[in-house]
């Protein structure tokens, strides 16, 4: 089980609150989390085989059905296909690590294997497209290129650190915040950005040590962008 907890202190960050004491305002999710889950949530694929194998849309199917144990009688109630051919599409799953024997019992005279899912939900590493992947050096810093460039980076290492940690049954310690704000005009939004630069700048200089012998490098991205408009409900 992921342990969730603030990283930074022991007591969550305090908000300003708004008139009338009602909830803090602003951020709504602050987490600083030591990811060691042994049933993952989510999982960063990297490699261009095992992505070709969850892409099949029936593959794909299958691993949607699994996200609870299940077996190829199961599955393929659930999806609408024949139990030979979910049969068939879980062997390559199992074969790529997508999918993890949850236990085997008989059946009519048979062995019926239970099947679960490695994860809930997965995502491609920009590593699946080797020869297309960004190079930073060559897109402008102050467009809405450079900003996706660099969250399929920290997709792609944060994935691959995830794994890592995973495999050495060690924690990986990772901090997320997530908001939504609001600015009344363009004026606004450029004040923000000054003074939150300014501000990231400050701590960053008092908090950055390169002699320290037990220090570790980290990788700090701030970023925002529009949101996108809800639908409005009929």
């Amino acid at each position: 089980m992921s342990a969730i907890v603030n990283c930074c202190s022991r007591t969550p960050p305090r908000l300003p609150q708004r008139q009338g004491g009602e909830a803090p305002a602003c951020i709504d999710k602050f987490i600083c989390q030591y990811d060691n889950a042994g049933v993952l949530d989510l999982d960063v694929i990297d490699d261009r085989a095992v992505a070709l194998a969850v892409l099949d849309p029936v593959r794909a199917k299958v691993l949607a059905a699994l996200a609870n144990p299940g077996s190829a009688t199961t599955v393929a109630d659930a999806i609408g296909e024949t139990r030979q051919k979910v049969n068939y599409h879980l062997r390559t799953l199992e074969e790529h690590g997508l999918v993890e024997l949850v236990e085997e019992r008989p059946r009519r005279g048979l062995t019926e294997r239970v099947m679960v899912a490695s994860a809930r939900s997965y995502v491609l590493a920009p590593e699946v497209l080797p020869d297309s992947a960004a190079d930073l050096s060559k897109i402008d810093r102050l467009s809405a290129h450079y900003l996706v460039a660099v969250a399929a980076r920290m997709l792609g290492e944060v994935g691959e650190l995830a794994r890592r940690a995973r495999a050495a049954n060690r924690p990986l310690a990772t901090l997320t915040i997530d908001s939504e704000i609001r600015f009344a005009n363009a004026a606004d939004r450029a004040a923000f950005a000054s003074e939150l630069a300014e501000t990231v700048t400050t701590l960053t200089a008092r908090y950055h040590d390169e002699t320290s012998a037990g220090g570790r490098w980290h990788r700090l991205v701030v970023a925002a962008h529009p949101r996108m408009p809800t639908t409005p409900k009929s």
